[in-house]
């Protein structure tokens, strides 16, 4: 019975990462290289309780993911490990739930510390990144990814949808069901991000995440 999984398209990378979780987790791991196989793994192994998630493999768009995950397992734990260290990405991540966020860069031995405080039930930073972090989160974040964790599974797809600029026809075709379902997701949406109309949603979604996907863009 898996208690983790490691999110990366990188085999060696999650080689080196797995051998320094054994240590730490004495539990099977599981490796996947795409978010739709960790989705896949997460709905067989239910009682995964942490996820060690990569920001640019496929499938995952700068912080959807995280924010995706948070939406669908909020008892999973996320730590983001990352080849990006910029300090606007790691406020982000934060602020949208992720319980550590590791550079890759970072000594292994490092990695299974931060591990082990997660674990404990605490969030993980780098010492030389955690000031700069917490002075400098902008409440808007906060609130905003307090507000999306009220968000359904569902309601959250439908955001991702308009985000992209679908139509209600469009979105209900896509998620397979009736129009009049996805009129109700939106207005569940706009009253719980406590926003005007659904281009502002979207709007503000896209922002809180286009910074972090055009960095992302950047290191890979």
């Amino acid at each position: 019975m898996a208690r983790a999984i490691i999110a990366d398209d990188h085999p060696l990378f999650r080689a080196a990462l797995k051998q320094a979780l054994l240590e730490t987790l004495e539990a099977p791991i599981l490796e996947v290289a795409s978010f739709d196989q960790l989705i896949e793994a997460i709905e067989k192994q239910p009682q995964v309780e942490l996820v060690l998630l990569d920001l640019t493999m496929p499938g995952n768009r700068g912080l959807t993911g995280l924010t995706s995950l948070r939406s669908r397992y909020p008892d999973i734990l996320v730590v983001i490990v990352s080849a990006n260290e910029q300090l606007q990405t790691i406020r982000q991540a934060m602020a949208f739930g992720a319980s550590a966020y590791i550079p890759k860069s970072m000594p292994l031995a490092e990695l299974q510390q931060a591990v082990h405080t997660v674990l404990a039930g605490d969030t993980w930073l780098a010492e030389h990144l955690r000031d700069a972090v917490e002075a400098e989160t902008p409440e808007q974040h906060l609130d905003f990814a307090q507000r999306l964790e009220q968000l359904t599974p569902q309601q959250f797809r439908v955001l991702e949808c308009l985000a992209d600029g679908l139509l209600n026809k469009q979105i209900a075709f896509e998620l397979n069901v009736q129009e009049t379902t996805i009129k109700q997701h939106v207005s569940a949406i706009l009253r719980k991000l406590n926003v005007i109309n659904r281009t502002q949603a979207g709007i503000i979604f896209k922002q809180m995440l286009n910074a972090s996907e055009f960095n992302d863009a950047t290191d890979a």
